[in-house]
């Protein structure tokens, strides 16, 4: 089993969950500044880490990218590119729909992604999903939609959010070859460069504070290198589908720090959406462990 894979899986999106925490603390400024901030940061931290403390990763990845054949060359070029715009796209569709339609409907959107997530390793990457695990993708989806009755348009664009991000996990596993961190730099930048021109003509009413730029600090580090590294080197060991399910980490850690942290109350109907949605990570899980115990039985006999 996998273990440190799932360990770093696990890690990523709980690291997520907590991320309401501090954006509580930020209330006095607008979304799109803290987004544009943590884009900036993270870019520029990860770009001097790059260039500064890891030249010779840079320089041993820039000469395997010149031994490659031109058909591995184009292909990893085309696929962080895209996954660049997808991370792009997400972040910025994310920062829209949360200032211009509902908070409700960000959060539905990272319930729905890891079934995306799974129907498109399936179609796109051809990754097998036991019954058990098909069993698991309806009740998560029969939980989303329980959570969407009565609002159509929240459902939309969760699903637009959603569809982004389950792009942009499914193509990093035709993303091996190169070092994780550099890729991942570069997939930043990119997101940066497709930003830079909204970011730009943006105009922020409101004075930034020391604590800000503390907090935007911290954002860029703990909330967005540490996680999307953890979550791409996870996809060197672990299917898409896999990586998918455990979307759902992010949004039941809300739901608990909703009830316990911040007071919020919780309807039946929502507390039985997520009963269904955390009976489906375990199905879908039990099923890959099942699997794998008796492939090793097999291979012992």
């Amino acid at each position: 089993m996998n273990t440190k894979y799932y360990l770093a899986v696990i890690t990523a999106f709980s690291i997520w969950g907590f991320f309401s925490v501090v954006l509580k603390s930020l209330d006095d400024f607008s979304a799109f500044d803290i987004l544009s901030y943590r884009t900036l940061g993270a870019a520029t931290i990860m770009l001097v880490v790059s260039l500064l403390l890891r030249p010779k990763v840079l320089k041993n990845s820039l000469n395997l990218f010149k031994s490659l054949e031109k058909v591995d060359k184009r292909r990893i070029v085309i696929v962080n590119i895209l996954s660049g715009l997808f991370l792009a796209l997400n972040w910025y569709i994310f920062i829209y729909v949360m200032n211009n339609v509902s908070v409700s409907a960000t959060s539905l959107a990272y319930l729905i992604c890891p079934i995306l997530t799974m129907v498109l390793a399936y179609l796109i990457l051809k990754e097998k999903l036991f019954k058990l695990q098909w069993l698991a993708v309806t009740l998560s989806f029969t939980g989303c939609l329980l959570l969407s009755l009565g609002n159509l348009t929240n459902l939309f664009y969760s699903m637009i959010i959603a569809l982004t991000y389950a792009l942009y996990l499914v193509l990093q596993r035709k993303n091996q070859e190169m070092d994780r961190f550099l890729i991942l730099t570069f997939q930043i930048g990119f997101a940066v460069l497709f930003l830079l021109p909204f970011i730009v003509t943006h105009e922020s009413t409101t004075e930034k504070t020391n604590f800000f730029y503390v907090m935007l600090a911290l954002i860029a580090v703990v909330f967005t290198i540490i996680p999307m590294f953890l979550n791409i080197y996870a996809l060197r060991g672990l299917n898409s589908s896999v990586v998918g399910v455990f979307i759902y980490v992010n949004p039941l850690i809300n739901f608990g720090l909703a009830i316990f942290y911040f007071g919020e109350k919780v309807t039946p109907v929502e507390g039985i959406c997520y009963a269904l949605i955390l009976l489906s990570i375990f199905l879908f899980n039990f099923a890959s462990l099942k699997n794998r115990i008796h492939r090793r039985r097999a291979a012992h006999i």
